[in-house]
């Protein structure tokens, strides 16, 4: 197994395609905004546990949902029509990052949203690259997502919930605006049950590259969706 050091310089990664059978590819760096803008648009992210170095990945096969493949079952399409949830984006960014964090996850023990994580995140909400998207109930923020658009292509990172189908209910709001407004690709980086109900598919790493390369280059279309949903209060 090789897993590439990183250097100085944030545009120096390896080839995704070198990435072993984990998808695990390098080792390093940091976690300035240039760096990790410059992983996304090679298909690389970092992930890795507290008191660990930072690891960065581009898994084989990859988990992602397309145009024309989403599917919103009856039961959210009824609490979509309802109203239940006011959703609203880039309103409580830090709020869903820290609740992201403290999510219980099923199998893991802790959050790979450590402290270096999270303000590294965090810059790049600043910076106009990270976003999140909420459910509010009653002014109590109940659920939500955060994630980073480059060009037609949004990286969805995590997801909590605190009340019935609210993270869903963020999520179906956000892939029908971004399908609306020109998305091209939805990465959901690894197969969750939760995303596969909404149509998401594992591609090869090979196909996954082919499609990124040109959506993140087509222009920053994404942006607005969450402006208008931030705006829809």
């Amino acid at each position: 197994m090789t897993v590439f050091l990183l250097g100085q310089d944030p545009e120096a990664f390896p080839p995704p395609e070198r990435a072993d059978r984990s998808g695990l590819l390098a080792v390093g760096g940091d976690l300035s905004p240039a760096r990790l803008l410059a992983g996304y648009r090679r298909g690389i992210f970092p992930w890795y546990s507290e008191g660990q170095p930072i690891l960065w990945h581009s898994p084989d096969p990859r988990f992602v949902l397309l145009p024309g493949q989403l599917h919103v079952p009856r039961s959210l399409e009824k609490v979509l029509r309802r109203r239940t949830y006011d959703i609203r984006a880039d309103t409580a960014f830090p709020e869903v990052l820290s609740a992201c964090a403290a999510a219980p996850r099923p199998g893991q023990d802790g959050t790979w949203i450590t402290t270096a994580m999270h303000s590294a995140y965090l810059r790049l909400h600043r910076l106009g690259h990270a976003h999140s998207v909420e459910a509010w109930r009653d002014g109590e923020l109940v659920g939500g997502l955060y994630g980073v658009a480059l060009g037609r292509v949004f990286f969805g990172e995590s997801m909590f919930t605190r009340g019935p189908d609210a993270s869903k209910a963020a999520f179906a709001t956000l892939a029908r605006s971004l399908f609306d407004a020109g998305c091209l690709l939805i990465d959901c980086q690894v197969e969750t049950e939760h995303l596969a109900r909404f149509g998401a598919k594992d591609i090869t790493r090979r196909r996954f590259l082919r499609l990124l390369g040109p959506a993140v280059q087509a222009g920053p279309a994404l942006h607005r969706v969450f402006a208008s949903l931030g705006a829809s209060r």
